[in-house]
């Protein structure tokens, strides 16, 4: 027996040895990618697989028919895909991508098989635009590219393309997300619609007849396929937001929130240029989902607002807070990727309902617009955001507290973008977190609180109470000045100065998470006590 089992022991390290191994990459015999209705070619090293859950693809099978140059390095095991000015990189085993030498993360790293590169799917829809559908009963992966924006050449006479429709177009002036919220604003109104589609999970949302402000674009980095992102960190259910203008015929922007579970939702318009997307709890794993006739949903369907497609739906809310459903959807066909449900206008809904407080949370700058430069070179708009950010946490524990950020991530609302974002939703307060900073020989330390309306003083005199307590630095008073974005706001609102960047005892404080959570605590008691909210 002990010959026996020496002899199997022997000839399974044989076996292990001889035979390749893929690890955990589960290989999918006969898998098909489908590009824009053609069906592609694909080497017998360059099929789909899927790994650790994630759908992986040939990189260079997709990228290359859709136009973009890829190069590959042996010696460091590196992909570099170029479309005009963008360069992006990434290594076969490595979880960080670069796009301009910027990091960006990847939900798997890029497997090396065969000498053919396979990247995670998702991948090649975040920075491509392209849409992306994995139907895991016919083993194919769908693409889509988005329709071709024309722009003629300037003294072109000859050039007979149809311009662009822009009567009554809207432009978008900022995208944040925060508790839970994608808030989408503009200057005008729109008439948005939405998806919501599985393999991956995402929520896609149209806004026709909008085109991004200059503002807005105004330093954005752009990926391959001109797409851009809202950084979403620290989220246990959103893995990232994208935009993109979708089509010029009419002018079309389509925001895609990429999630990593399915999730119900509400879609909220109120006509005055705000649109949101509120999440509001996972759905059950599309194993478990049936359409309407009782069949299983195989995870090709939309999860929708109709009650009759899932036994868990998604949810889109009348303007009397009942379910809206579409009459014209049908569970049992495949969907395209075209949002096809309207979103009635809902002012009633939203952040603040249920008896809740609003408060809108400012952070200083951002983007383009830098703020005060520290005397050791820091940007005031990197103290503003964290600061902010840490603020939300906080509210996040709050239950009878609902609340919007102007900006969520390194981006530029202008002024009049945060006083819309605070007014059309009704707000109950307005914060704005802002560093001070003087040309003065010899800078002053301490904090300031500042005011425009009689309305706002009693806010300014609790928070600043709450402020000057916690960060122990000089009491420099509340102030009484016309700033737009105190000055603009119907509501109570207040611009908290928390210490001189041009100070060096402050400088030195300010950047720190101690001071940043003492600041965001401050404010949030004080905000809380202003409430009445216990």
């Amino acid at each position: 027996m002990k010959k026996t089992g020496l002899w199997m022991l022997t000839l399974i390290m044989i076996l292990m040895i001889v035979l390749p191994s893929t690890g955990h990459a589960a290989i999918t015999e006969s898998t098909h990618i489908n590009l824009d209705g053609q069906e592609l070619a694909l080497p017998a090293s360059g099929q789909v697989e899927t790994v650790n859950g994630t759908v992986m693809v040939p990189l260079r099978v997709i990228v290359e028919q859709l136009g973009y140059k890829v190069s590959w390095s042996n010696r460091t095991q590196t992909a570099t895909i170029k479309q005009n000015k963008t360069t992006l990189q990434l290594a076969a085993g490595s979880h960080t991508a670069t796009v301009d030498d910027k990091a960006i993360d990847l939900p798997e790293a890029p497997l090396l098989q065969n000498g053919t590169t396979l990247v995670p799917l998702r991948f090649i829809s975040e920075n491509t635009g392209t849409t992306v559908k994995w139907d895991n009963t016919a083993k194919t992966v769908y693409l889509t590219t988005p329709k071709k924006v024309v722009t003629p050449a300037k003294g072109n006479t000859t050039d007979t393309t149809t311009p662009a429709d822009t009567t009554d177009q809207s432009a978008l002036q900022a995208i944040s997300f925060s508790d839970s919220r994608l808030t989408v604003t503009l200057n005008g109104t729109a008439s948005p619609k939405y998806s919501a589609l599985t393999n991956p999970n995402r929520i896609v949302l149209d806004l026709p007849k909008t085109a991004f402000s200059e503002s807005f674009l105004d330093g954005k980095v752009m990926n391959l396929g001109n797409v851009g992102k809202v950084d979403v960190t620290g989220d246990p259910d959103v893995a990232g937001i994208r935009y993109s203008l979708f089509s010029n015929q009419p002018s079309t922007v389509r925001v895609v929130m990429d999630l990593n579970n399915a999730q119900k939702y509400k879609v909220i318009n109120n006509n005055k240029g705000v649109v949101i997307v509120e999440l509001d709890g996972a759905v059950k794993p599309a194993s478990t989902i049936t359409n309407g006739n009782g069949t299983a949903n195989n995870g090709n369907t939309q999860v929708s607002g109709n009650p009759n497609t899932s036994t868990d739906p998604v949810v889109v809310t009348n303007p009397d807070g009942s379910p809206s459903t579409d009459p014209n959807s049908d569970p049992t066909t495949t969907p395209t990727d075209t949002p096809s449900k309207a979103v009635p206008v809902t002012p009633g809904s939203g952040p603040g309902k249920d008896g809740k407080k609003l408060v809108v949370i400012d952070a200083g700058h951002g983007g383009k617009d830098s703020g005060a430069i520290s005397i050791t070179g820091k940007y005031e708009k990197d103290f503003t955001l964290p600061v902010v950010l840490k603020i939300q946490a906080l509210l996040e524990q709050e239950p009878n507290i609902d609340f919007v950020l102007t900006r969520s991530d390194d981006s530029y609302p202008t002024l009049p973008d945060r006083v819309k974002v605070a007014n059309d939703l009704n707000a109950d307060v307005f914060v704005s977190i802002h560093g001070n900073s003087t040309t003065s020989a010899v800078s002053p330390s301490g904090t300031e609180m500042y005011y425009s309306r009689a309305s706002s003083l009693t806010l300014a005199q609790i928070v600043h109470k709450h402020v000057v307590a916690a960060l122990g630095l000089s009491d420099r008073g509340i102030h009484q000045k016309s700033l737009h974005v105190t000055r603009e706001t119907t509501m109570p609102a207040i611009l908290i100065e928390a210490g001189y960047l041009s100070n060096p005892t402050d400088e030195a404080l300010m950047y720190t998470d101690a001071f940043q959570e003492q600041l965001a605590e401050a404010v949030v008691a004080g905000i809380k006590e202003y409430l009445g909210v216990s």
